[in-house]
């Protein structure tokens, strides 16, 4: 995760035990174990007996899942009573946004078509805020952990989590958990107990790495040992405890090059053998792509990767800033992904300046974007709020409160929407779960001279495919194309926009920034 922070910094830290000062590296924001761990404070007993983790949904390939990324204080608030005093306007407050509230919201995602929800941490934060950023910042994203055995009480309770689970279960929806290995929070009591605080690298301490990986301290955040047995155990254990209780379906692992293989390695065994070996695992490789993700593919680290370079690359293609036959080789070459392993794409997130907003708030384009993220290979996860044109901008701004219009949902009551751009992404997402070519077929270009692109999806499979032209440019363009060989009769339906194309040929005529997606007559 990516630092706000300028270079060297100072954070000073407001708890009750004092104020500490950490000054940071440039870095990131957030970013075998055969010993027993040393003896530190008991966890916290459940609030009450969990109940059997609800059932998953019928199993479905990881492929076709369409993945939505809520930061859990930013989305609604279902429950005052969490709420804690401050300026909700603030962009470093938490504004109110819980476990209960996301769960009375569901039916929004399920009306949208979202098939897995991936929520930020949950775990108990450290009370204080810091101000090297320039403004009081305080653990409402939930990555500056104080404790990884208690609940955060401003996210909800126990209970509430294990529903949330369950209800989005009972809809078909997937749930992945955030967790964060690498650090905990700024002078978290991990510092300060004796029987952990040997486990730490830190800033005040001066023992935090210059390799910028392993032994760094990520944004100043401090560094767990985690090359140590005891330690490894300890942050595994408690996640996995977690997803024991919860019951949900895998992990979103955040700063994945900041831990070494050999953690991975093992993470990997024990959570296939203590949650099952479906269970999910999403890393985040900052600036990853095919390349650099395939060494934790090759060993069977982690079952999918966040492709960062998908929005670079999108947006250069539909700003005119490179060639159309480039941008398809590139979508050509994330199809070499090795079986079995998934890319992940995004159009925005919490770490990086939203989509629309790095175009200039042009939704037109925007909507093109959507059109290649929702008819490409990978897993497309959609940051809460870019269906409605939640504009994303450059950090903090890309993590402003959820748009609910005229609905009195907190903290985003009244913050206005773009309804037809989200009837626009229900189409695109039904289209992609409908054609099995989109989510997992071959990319085939047809047309990529110009400002027009026209590329094929085909699952061999299935005999599904689908055909997708994108027209960047101003003005109408047209191209005469052979009929796909997998359609079998000369004759298409526009999924998209709706109409019938048929004759000797396909003519295919495009508008000025607009798409069509074709496919055979149901």
């Amino acid at each position: 995760m990516q630092s706000p922070f300028p270079r060297n910094a100072n954070l000073p830290l407001a708890s009750p035990l004092g104020v500490v000062t950490f000054a940071l590296l440039p870095a990131l924001f957030w970013a075998g174990c055969a010993h027993a761990p040393p003896a530190v404070p008991a966890a916290p007993a459940p609030e009450a007996a969990p109940a059997p983790a609800a059932p998953a949904p019928a199993p479905r390939a990881w492929a076709d899942e369409v993945l939505y990324f809520v930061v859990v204080d930013r989305f609604a608030d279902g429950d005052p009573a969490h709420n804690v005093p401050g300026d909700v306007s603030a962009p470093g407050t938490f504004h109110g946004g819980d476990l209960k509230g996301l769960t009375q919201q569901l039916d929004e995602l399920t009306s949208l078509g979202i098939t897995a929800l991936w929520i930020t941490p949950v775990v108990k934060n450290i009370d204080g805020f810091v101000t090297g950023s320039g403004f009081p910042d305080w653990g409402y994203h939930g990555y500056w952990a104080d404790d990884f055995h208690a609940m955060d009480p401003r996210f909800g309770t126990e209970e509430e989590l294990r529903t949330l689970v369950k209800e989005a279960h009972a809809r078909g929806i997937r749930v992945l958990l955030d967790v964060v290995y690498n650090h905990t929070g700024y002078g978290s009591r991990y510092l300060k107990l004796p029987e952990t605080k040997h486990w730490l690298r830190s800033e005040e301490t001066g023992t935090c790495g210059q390799d910028n990986n392993i032994t760094s301290c990520v944004a100043g955040l401090p560094d767990f040992k985690t090359e140590q047995p005891e330690v490894a155990q300890y942050l595994i254990d408690a996640q996995i405890a977690w997803a024991k209780r919860s019951g949900v379906d895998g992990f979103r692992l955040d700063t994945l090059k900041h831990l070494e293989h050999g953690f991975w390695q093992e993470h990997r065994r024990r959570t296939r053998e203590e949650l099952g070996p479906d269970f999910f695992l999403l890393g985040e490789l900052w600036g990853g792509e095919l390349a650099s993700l395939d060494k934790y593919f090759a060993g069977d680290e982690v079952d999918a990767g966040f492709d960062f370079s998908f929005q670079g690359s999108t947006l250069a293609f539909l700003q005119g800033r490179g060639r159309t036959v480039a941008f398809d080789r590139y979508l050509q070459s994330r199809g070499k992904i090795r079986p079995g392993y998934h890319l992940s794409h995004f159009l925005s997130s919490h770490d990086v300046p939203g989509a629309l907003f790095q175009l200039g708030g042009d939704k037109a384009r925007f909507q093109l974007a959507a059109v290649l993220q929702l008819t490409t290979a990978g897993i497309p996860t959609i940051y809460y709020g870019e269906e409605v044109a939640r504009p994303g901008g450059d950090w903090p701004a890309n993590r402003d409160d959820m748009p609910w219009g005229a609905r009195d949902v907190k903290p985003g009551a009244g913050k206005p929407r773009d309804e037809a751009l989200r009837k626009t992404y229900q189409k695109l997402i039904s289209i992609r779960r409908a054609h099995p070519a989109l989510s997992r077929g071959t990319h085939r270009g047809l047309s990529t001279d110009g400002d027009l692109y026209v590329f094929l999806r085909h699952d061999a499979q299935s005999g599904d495919a689908v055909m997708v032209a994108i027209n960047r440019g101003q003005t109408p363009v047209s191209v005469s194309l052979p009929w796909p060989e997998a359609w079998g009769t000369p004759v298409a339906e526009d999924l998209l926009n709706g109409g019938r194309l048929e004759g000797p040929t396909l003519e295919l005529a495009v508008e000025p920034l607009s798409a069509r997606i074709l496919g055979k007559p149901g």
